[in-house]
């Protein structure tokens, strides 16, 4: 089984793909933290990485294949695999298609916990990573973020705990194994 798990910034995407990896003994993977290890190789934090990568398409394709591949190998030795990923939906052929998004207070209190900014800080980034993302997949896939049809489930992680959240989707996976 393969879920993809998508979002808004700061919706808690990489905790509930953990939380359900747990819980469920999947494999998880993350295009976040690819994108996070890439933006450290470059020597950038990831907003200023994200719009760089608006002038490199190479390094979307770069993440792409990176989940691709380790999707690929992870369901070929038998596991069943969950990532996080605002794109993955799109690119691999998941049995699940997962979306949170969350107010905009909400995500920027999870960055200014996460990474130590301060509020209108937190809010900046949080602006400026989204319009960055946005434009690119535009451009780059002629993807609309917006456009949430293509998902499940979709969730408004500011109104759920993670409990709350990670309990919904498993209710999916079990019904969805059962079928």
């Amino acid at each position: 089984m393969l879920v993809t798990v998508g979002g808004t910034i700061a919706s808690g995407k990489t905790t509930l793909a953990k939380g359900i990896a747990d819980r469920f003994k999947f494999k998880h993977l993350s295009a976040g933290e690819i994108m996070r290890r890439l933006a450290k190789e470059h020597e950038m934090d990831i907003t200023e990485f994200s719009k760089h990568a608006e002038g490199n398409p190479d390094i979307d394709h770069k993440i792409d294949e990176m989940q691709r591949e380790l999707v690929s190998r992870y369901l070929d030795e038998g596991y069943d695999v969950i990532i996080d990923g605002r794109l993955s939906a799109y690119f691999l052929d998941p049995d699940i298609k997962v979306w949170f998004y969350t107010p905009l207070d909400v995500g920027a209190e999870r960055i200014m916990k996460r990474d130590g900014y301060g509020r209108e800080e937190a809010v900046e980034k949080i602006k400026l990573r989204e319009g960055s993302e946005k434009k690119r997949y535009k451009e780059l896939y002629n993807i609309d973020l917006d456009d949430l049809s293509v998902y499940d489930i979709v969730l408004n992680t500011g109104k759920w705990s993670i409990e709350g959240m990670t309990d919904v989707v498993a209710k999916a996976i079990e019904k969805y194994a059962l079928k």
